[in-house]
């Protein structure tokens, strides 16, 4: 695949091979657009049965903004992973590293589709830095700054 992705739609089984992640802390459905390197397009169906809804808040269910931020950031290392060609991910870790001007705009509620968007500012070094937004029915719910970095598994 010459170090990008052939497809631009991915389903939940090829984000798992792209991923680490899995249940309960996979927080990416589906990928709807996606330019490897340059932005990506996703989102994640927000159910009742998500288990931190259970103490976030009862009577008043709603999703942690970390989460929300770990989600952005999942769909982050979707796009850069997806700009790499297999060999160069073997032995490779993607860690969030950074979140800078986080702000919550509205709620996140059990039934809402929450909409991914991330967008590559800068590469160097070995940090990817990123735009982030997340959107509920078309309203910002929530942006940020994130940076991961890719390091060797080796040297954790």
């Amino acid at each position: 695949m010459s170090g990008q992705e052939a497809a631009q739609v991915f389903d939940l089984r090829r984000i798992m091979e792209l991923l680490p992640h899995r249940y309960p802390f996979l927080l990416v459905d589906r990928v709807v657009e996606l330019e490897p390197g340059k932005s990506v397009r996703a989102y994640k169906n927000v159910t009742f049965n998500e288990p931190f809804f259970q103490g976030h808040f009862p009577g008043l269910p709603v999703m942690p903004g970390v989460l929300i931020l770990e989600a952005l950031a999942q769909a982050g290392g979707i796009m850069t992973i997806s700009s790499m060609s297999g060999e160069e991910r073997v032995g490779k870790v993607f860690l969030f590293s950074g979140v800078d001007n986080a702000r919550f705009r509205r709620p996140v509620y059990p039934g809402d589709q929450l909409y991914l968007h991330c967008t590559l500012t800068r590469f160097k070094l070995r940090i990817w830095k990123m735009g982030a937004k997340a959107y509920v029915e078309g309203q910002l719910a929530a942006e940020a700054e994130l940076s991961a970095a890719m390091l060797n598994k080796g040297d954790l």
